[in-house]
């Protein structure tokens, strides 16, 4: 058994054992030294964004507080650039508002939120971007500590909060949410992910006495809940709730994280939920439209040491170029985020030392998180942001006045892909990212730009968002994809794409809705690296219909219709 190998198992029985969130990061490996360009640089004030997020009086240690919030990306105007929508957690007395920011024809942002419908205060946490309605325009479900609230795009910067004539009534504390079309009709349909059932009136301490954040283990876990969207109706939108009918009502946990996507390879969604301090949930689709927890059977139930841990952010990307995706959740810094490898199709093994991920540079309590190709060399990077949920076991006394979030500071990770699907650790020469600590929690990626090379943007508790421009140096091709479908006018969420170029298959999926609390572009990215031609493109889209595209360029944007290409025989329904 080598040293890593000896260490992961070390690690992993200590966190059986007890460790809980108020331990500090085990030994950490000697940082590596910075070598290359950074990959990114800090735009938020030449882009003229300004929001500071508020989490609200400090002291009171109410855990919602210290769990929020996120971020969407989305074209709301429809002008073909991103838009920006960010949440505050300071509760709905506060004057503090969520705020939107549309993208200008020179690449800043303004701010529209007053009047759009979108500034609204809240416990917010998280949002989901998907069209509801079929008619073109992007609408917004918005996450938040005793209710989840839905709002339709009426066009013209406006948006109506329809939650209760659509019928969505969820009075827990929703966290990530999702839109995908479970029953392939064409209606996207929502999951949200909840949480605990946090009681305010139970206090709570860290090992050196000092008051801080309770444990989730504390409470009680929740059902997650799932609605199916029944179409418009009476000039509204109506879902339908069928968390009993589905099955998801036949278990709880400490939802955090949530990814909707064909595990199993039967051409039918499934719902991959990370329970935070519990085992995961794999809701996987049975031909009656019920779901059924199958993670234990398919490996992602827990990690490879058979322990559970403290799952929150959720990413999903084909790292080792196998054709078939893999999976990875983070958890706190005394314990190894877990990536899981696909192989056969539909099972999954923690191959979490062999990627490299027990020998990074720093550890932290990680949150938002993304495979991508940064640097176009066709190799998926990995980028994590961190904040912790405990004070630090050496702040016996507390913080000092005005100091209070330092205690739970933490800084990114980014780590770059090579052959094999191997990770290694370049966080020390990429300081506007992981150079300064905070309390990071969301993260979205997408092209603000339409330059092919991804961006970030990430949200602190008490502390500004921040936008990252993506500079990597470009090590090759890329090629970016919309699924559409005329007939639904919106984008196809779950599509499954892939790429045949000489002996190279990529894969990727239309998926915005993943990471932590967060939407994101729902354009798909693919770096190509050397790769200058691209043979063929094969979509799957969710109704089971396979289709062939050939002619696509690289180093640009190019839009797949549905029922434009070259059908595909023996395609599964």
């Amino acid at each position: 058994m080598n040293f890593a190998i000896r260490f992961a198992v070390i690690v992993s029985f200590a966190v059986a054992c007890g460790c809980n969130r108020g331990v500090p990061t085990t030994t950490k490996p000697a940082p590596s030294a910075a070598a290359g360009p950074a990959w990114f640089e800090d735009v938020t004030a030449a882009r003229g964004v300004n929001f500071v997020h508020d989490a609200g009086p400090t002291g009171g240690f109410a855990l919602p507080q210290v769990m929020g919030s996120g971020l969407a990306l989305f074209d709301f105007d429809g002008d073909g650039r991103l838009d920006i929508y960010l949440i505050q957690n300071a509760g709905p007395k506060s004057e503090a508002r969520n705020r939107l920011y549309q993208q200008q024809a020179d690449g800043s942002f303004r701010d529209v939120s007053s009047g759009s419908g979108l500034d609204v205060a809240g416990y917010g946490m998280g949002a989901a971007v998907g069209d509801i309605d079929n008619d073109g325009l992007p609408d917004l479900c918005l996450t938040e500590f005793g209710r989840t609230r839905l709002f339709r795009n009426l066009g013209g910067g406006k948006f109506q909060d329809i939650s209760t004539v659509a019928g969505i009534d969820n009075p827990q504390w929703g966290t990530s949410a999702a839109f995908f079309d479970y029953d392939r009709d064409g209606w996207l349909d929502l999951v949200v992910v909840n949480y605990v059932e946090f009681d305010p009136s139970v206090k709570c301490g860290s090992q050196g006495g000092a008051p801080d954040y309770c444990n989730p283990s504390m409470f009680k876990g929740t059902v997650d809940r799932l609605w199916r969207n029944l179409g418009p109706q009476a000039g509204s939108v109506r879902f339908e709730d069928v968390t009993l009918r589905s099955g998801l009502a036949t278990g709880t946990g400490n939802g955090l994280g949530v990814l909707c996507a064909d595990f199993t390879g039967d051409g039918r969604p499934d719902i991959f939920v990370a329970n935070d301090g519990q085992a995961n949930r794999l809701w996987v689709q049975q031909k009656d439209g019920k779901f059924r927890d199958e993670a234990h059977q398919r490996g992602v139930a827990v990690t490879g040491m058979g322990t559970t841990a403290a799952n929150m952010g959720v990413a999903i990307g084909d790292v080792d170029g196998d054709g078939l995706f893999d999976l990875f959740v983070t958890h706190l810094g005394d314990e190894f985020h877990t990536l899981w490898r696909q192989n056969p199709r539909g099972y999954f093994q923690d191959r979490t030392v062999g990627a490299g991920l027990a020998a990074t540079d720093w550890r932290g309590t990680g949150f938002g998180t993304a495979f991508a190709d940064f640097n176009c060399d066709s190799f998926l990077d990995l980028v994590l942001v961190n904040g912790r949920v405990a004070r630090r076991r050496d702040d016996r006394r507390g913080p000092s006045p005005g100091q209070f979030w330092s205690m739970y500071h933490d800084r990114n990770q980014l780590l770059t892909g090579s052959s094999g699907g191997k990770l290694q650790d370049q966080s020390a020469a990429n300081a506007a990212v992981c150079g300064t600590p905070a309390v990071y929690r969301g993260l979205a990626l997408g092209d603000l730009d339409s330059d092919g090379a991804l961006d970030m943007v990430v949200t602190e508790t008490a502390g500004p968002a921040h936008i990252y421009r993506n500079i990597a140096p470009r090590s090759g091709h890329w090629l970016g994809l919309r699924c559409v479908d005329e007939k639904l006018k919106r984008d196809v969420i779950g599509a499954e794409i892939y790429i045949h170029a000489g002996k190279r298959v990529f894969w990727g999926m239309v998926n915005p809705n993943y990471s932590y609390l967060s939407s994101c572009d729902p354009r798909v990215h693919f770096g190509l690296g050397v790769i200058d031609k691209i043979d063929q493109v094969m979509v799957r889209w969710p109704d089971g219909l396979e289709e062939s595209f050939s002619d696509v360029g690289i180093d640009r944007y190019s839009v797949l219709k549905r029922g434009t290409g070259r059908p595909v025989e023996g395609a599964k329904k």
